[in-house]
């Protein structure tokens, strides 16, 4: 592809908090690109990006849907993201592989928990952004507040382009601060067209003032601006444009708009920003990677390039099959070629490629350089897989995604369902990175994990419904931890005669806490020559496999550092299994004599809470054992930040709709793991075992 038709490209997501209007705003895009004809609407469960029965029936973004529509010349390939902090995997994926991203916020909520959720991590991915917004037709809406939020809660600068007439029922339209003219939308006409139109006197210093504001942001990127200003001479459209995008560019500055997406107001401007503002794939620097040899190497967006893609997403589909997306970095992949998975360092033949409208399909020929799309054809590249021309090998960076909190037990009800269920499971971890299966070995139980309560409902109701298994589904559960208290050590020796052969492997392992690991550390302290490596590798996988296992109640060892401060090594009975064996028994004698503790997942609580009901609320989070963090103000409302066990919060979405009438909100997201009390430890170890071990 040219580079003149690449600078046209925006591969860019829309996120959000949930209900702040996202897919709405989406709707909207979509209408006034000509995409769709007609407008679906979200309450009515006829939004085009929501096309899961899930997502029409409960009014939600579940997973994240690409399309592609045009505005002024210029591409625009989207991703529209789920808001419920559930499903912020399908958030982190997208974000991995878009170039920029509109942020939109509710003009009576702001910045909320998700808001801080989804920006952070754009802010991992270093992505350009605009912030939109969105619903001034609501009474509450404060433009200005949101501004502050901003400022506050994300550390960023924002710099509004547009500001509104009014809000609630008094929003009228939105002054264009670069035009300096008033923007009114024909409601007539689904606000396809609109006029600009002198301020009003009312606005008109409130106007200047913002204008002013934007004009000193965009003098830090443009020396000419900067001169002009200085020099008291009129600043023309263009300038002000390309200083704006330069910050941007450079993440240093946010451009704000604002509007009502659901009365069709403000939509083509944010569409005019996305051109003017958010960057092409040439604007953003070379993609790296690593070559076979592990030598960092890079990527440019041009179709001379050697053939290099990430896969952030596959999907099964019930009429083409398994669907891989994938972001093109460079080169250019077409129907039939040979491309290799260099992380697996197998080959895969691409059959089909298709650009996606949300679940409708069109076949194309090619992907190039700066493009999404579909694939379809590999049958062993997952999720962060990189898949690249043979001849010029890179590995991209991959995705890492958060480990599941909360699990349930699912069985067959009939042996006929078992081998269904065994499929249908395989085909959603597939597609879903934070959804694992494991067997509870005494039990024979399929135990599934997820993210949250409504992530492993979804998923147990699309098991029932696109596989048709019918299965008994158990409570939820907590994932809980293992680790240890204190600084011990442990001896493993294997000495056993097996088919005649003597094999023997003593060892000594070190183990201590390490609250600022998130897994575990093993580190190799034996002297050169000690033992060979590849006993050693055997003793690590002898550690690792009893990690996993835990001491105390069979769940996973963390934030644990082991050190093999020792080994015996007789050369004519060494074996790999040995000292796998020796390995397992020292980690297991070490944690035995750590004081091993059982850790608990505990969740970020946010409730957004009218005055009358804030003291049943802090009534409730005091019986469910949280420790109230804040009590702060937002407009007329309470908000009430709180750390809880998750143990205590499931159901939790009923119950605070009964004691509130429905006036409460929350957002519940994972925040740490922390030690269990004494006696929550004796409860779970009692029906994990039967019995509790002494040491407890």
């Amino acid at each position: 592809m040219k580079e003149d038709l690449l600078r046209k490209f925006r591969n860019i997501g829309i996120m959000a908090h949930i209900d702040a209007g996202k897919t709405t705003t989406t709707e909207r895009i979509l209408y006034y690109t000509g995409k769709i004809h007609r407008m679906g609407e979200v309450h009515e469960g006829s939004a085009t990006m929501d096309w899961m029965q899930q997502e029409k029936e409960r009014g939600i973004t579940i997973t994240s849907a690409a399309t592609v529509c045009f505005w002024k010349d210029h591409r625009i390939n989207i991703i529209d993201t789920p808001g419920h902090v559930d499903f912020t995997a399908e958030v982190e994926r997208s974000l991995r592989v878009l170039d920029g991203a509109i942020a939109v916020f509710c003009g009576v909520g702001g910045v909320e928990p998700q808001s801080e959720t989804v920006w952070r991590q754009a802010d991992k991915f270093n992505v350009p952004r605009i912030a939109f917004v969105n619903k001034m037709d609501r009474n509450g809406s404060d433009f200005y507040n949101v501004l502050d939020m901003m400022k506050e809660r994300l550390s960023t600068e924002p710099v509004p382009i547009n500001i509104p007439d009014g809000s609630g029922d008094k929003f009228s339209g939105i002054i264009d601060l670069i035009k300096m003219k008033k923007v009114v939308f024909d409601e007539s006409l689904l606000g396809a067209k609109y006029d600009y139109v002198d301020i009003p006197r009312d606005l008109e210093k409130t106007a200047e003032k913002y204008r002013q504001k934007l004009i000193d942001s965009a003098a830090l990127f443009d020396d000419l601006i900067l001169e002009k200003f200085l020099n008291g001479d009129e600043i023309s459209e263009d300038e002000l444009i390309k200083a704006i995008r330069k910050g941007v560019l450079s993440g240093k500055i946010v451009p704000v708009l604002c509007g009502s997406a659901l009365k069709n107001k403000g939509i083509q401007q944010l569409l005019d920003a996305i051109v003017y503002f958010l960057p092409s794939p040439l604007d953003i620097p070379p993609v790296q990677g690593v070559n076979l040899k592990g030598t960092p190497i890079e990527r440019k967006p041009l179709d001379s390039e050697p053939f290099s893609g990430l896969i952030f997403k596959v999907q099964s589909d019930p009429h083409v099959g398994r669907l891989c997306y994938i972001r093109v970095y460079s080169g250019v992949v077409k129907k039939g070629d040979m491309v290799l998975n260099s992380v697996l360092g197998k080959k895969e033949r691409i059959l089909r490629i298709m650009l996606m409208h949300a679940n409708r399909r069109q076949d194309v020929p090619e992907l190039t350089a700066g493009e999404i799309g579909a694939v379809i054809g590999p049958k062993v590249s997952y999720t962060g897989h990189t898949l690249c021309s043979s001849k010029s090998p890179i590995i991209l960076e991959s995705l890492k995604f958060p480990e599941p909190v909360i699990s349930i037990a699912i069985e067959p009800k009939s042996p006929a369902d078992s081998n269904n269920l065994d499929t249908a499971l395989k085909r959603l971890v597939d597609e879903d990175p934070t959804f694992k299966i494991t067997k509870d070995e005494e039990t024979g139980q399929t135990i599934v994990s997820g993210m949250g309560e409504l992530h492993l409902e979804i998923l147990v109701d699309r098991l029932q419904r696109e596989f048709g298994v019918n299965a008994h589904v158990g409570k939820p559960q907590v994932s809980y931890r293992e680790t240890v208290s204190r600084k011990a050590e442990g001896r493993g020796v294997f000495h056993k005669v097996i088919a005649g052969k003597s094999h023997y492997a003593g060892v000594k392992v070190v183990v201590e806490p390490d609250r600022e690991l998130s897994g575990n550390l093993i580190l190799n302290e034996l002297g050169d020559g000690v033992l060979p490596d590849v006993f050693v590798k055997s003793l690590e996988k002898g550690i690792k496999n009893r990690l996993a296992s835990g001491y105390l109640a069979g769940y996973p060892v963390q934030q644990v550092k082991v050190s093999i401060v020792d080994a015996e090594y007789k050369e004519e009975e060494a074996s790999e299994m040995a000292y796998e064996v020796a390995g397992s028994y020292a980690i297991e004698n070490a944690l035995k004599n750590g004081e091993p503790v059982l850790l608990e997942p505990i969740m970020s609580l946010e409730v957004v809470v009218p005055e009358e009901y804030l003291g049943d609320v802090i009534n409730d989070l005091n019986v469910r054992k949280a420790h109230i963090v804040e009590i702060g103000k937002r407009k007329e409302l309470n908000v009430v930040d709180a750390t809880v066990p998750l143990r205590r919060v499931f159901g939790y979405a009923t119950d605070i709709r009964s004691l509130t009438q429905g006036r409460a909100s929350f957002t519940l997201k994972f925040s740490h793991y922390d030690v269990c009390d004494q006696e929550v430890q004796k409860e779970i170890m009692s029906k994990s075992l039967g019995y509790v071990p002494e040491m407890v």
